[in-house]
């Protein structure tokens, strides 16, 4: 992380998902880039800790719910005067195969996901329009596109993901607003949690031979957020070692 070189100073960055993984990596990598970062969690412990842990403001929010995420933003424009760029990561997993997902397993995750991509972006937009610029950067998965056994809910949550990459992208362009999206394949808890033999299996699975560091996530991020991206928009970017190949 000591090697940052995009400059985001004077910009206002939301990530959403932030007390942990990827979400907390990049509001430590924006943060040394100069931005204002708010770091958005349903934990309000958690996203506190690790808020104050990498010099960001914490916000406490639940994305499936629109009067939290209305308020939030709110707080965010009062507190920091703008809302320049929004990175949609939160996510939760149930999973189970079809035949046993009940409804709130696969309304929850359809809800935090999806909706809560649609959520954020839709608030922001305003504030977007008024400032003429926006960066919207979006998390979906390869499972979007390939599905997975036990995770039809997550799959059909980051397939409507980048759907709405792609529809949110050719709306907001009027308004000097591009939105992508990134498929990350990252060495995360998930991943560490996985027994060695096995994650040996997956890595030999990648071409590049290896799960991504997460600061390598974030370098993706940044370029789509960066000023210097201003002509990519509706953009899916694999960051996976080139595993969707």
């Amino acid at each position: 992380m000591s090697n940052i070189s995009f400059n985001f100073t004077g910009q206002t960055v939301v990530v959403t998902g932030g007390a942990r993984g990827i979400g907390l990596e990049l509001g430590r990598f924006f943060v040394l880039a100069g931005a204002n970062v708010c770091l958005m969690d349903y934990d309000a412990d958690e996203v506190t800790k690790a808020a104050a842990e990498v010099g960001a403001r914490s916000v406490h929010a639940d994305v499936s719910n629109t009067a939290d995420i209305d308020r939030a933003v709110e707080q965010i424009i009062s507190d920091t005067g703008r809302i320049d760029i929004i990175v949609n990561n939160a996510g939760i997993l149930r999973d189970k195969v079809l035949w046993k997902l009940t409804d709130d397993d696969w309304e929850q995750v359809l809800a935090i996901h999806a909706g809560g991509t649609f959520r954020l972006t839709r608030a922001s937009v305003p504030h977007f329009r008024t400032q003429g610029f926006g960066r919207v950067i979006n998390v979906t998965s390869y499972t979007g596109l390939r599905g997975n056994v036990g995770q039809a809910n997550y799959a059909t949550a980051k397939a409507g993901i980048i759907g709405f990459t792609k529809t949110a992208a050719k709306e907001l362009a009027r308004f000097g607003v591009t939105v992508n999206a990134i498929s990350p394949n990252a060495e995360t808890r998930m991943v560490a949690s996985i027994p060695e033999s096995k994650k040996a299996e997956l890595a030999a699975t990648i071409p590049l031979g290896r799960f991504g560091d997460v600061s390598e996530m974030c370098s993706a991020v940044a370029f789509l957020a960066s000023r210097e991206a201003g002509y990519i928009t509706g953009v899916v970017l694999p960051v996976d070692g080139g595993i969707s190949i």
